[in-house]
């Protein structure tokens, strides 16, 4: 009996790779990190808008992972028709306008999403234990009432 590898889906495979190149690229510069961790965090990044689409809410990027998702925003005619082609609708980025109290659920659950749908999962990238303000902890105040 012969047991079949399955190679798990990656984050770059959803965009084409011009576009990859052009969004770690400007990772590099606006973020000041490796080109290795900007193509780390750019995968990431797409894999969680793949299953954002696909679910209503509950799910939030890390504070290690939001920079990919900002890098795409600001390519707005790419992100758009990107949005659009793949899911027939735009991705909103809406933080919680009050702080929230944090305990890594939505991230848990970013993870789980990910690892459910076959695609690989960065785990140093995905640290539950921290906040990604204001995205899980609003615009105005800090996790847990800091």
């Amino acid at each position: 009996m012969t047991a079949l590898a399955t190679e798990l889906a990656r984050g770059r495979s959803l965009v084409e790779p011009e576009l990859f190149d052009r969004l770690v690229a400007f990772l590099v510069q606006e973020e000041g990190i490796t080109r290795e961790r900007a193509e780390r965090v750019m995968d990431q990044a797409l894999a969680f808008l793949h299953m954002s689409a696909h679910r209503d809410s509950g799910l939030s990027p890390s504070q290690a992972v939001d920079p990919g998702w900002h890098a795409f925003m600001l390519h707005t005619r790419e992100y758009a028709a990107w949005c659009q082609e793949r899911f027939g609708r735009f991705i909103h980025h809406n933080p919680f306008s009050e702080p929230q109290l944090f305990d890594g659920a939505q991230m848990r659950a970013s993870v789980a999403a990910i690892e459910e749908a076959g695609f690989m999962v960065d785990h140093e990238l995905w640290d539950t234990a921290t906040c990604n303000p204001p995205a899980c902890c609003g615009d105005g105040g800090g996790c847990g009432g800091k």
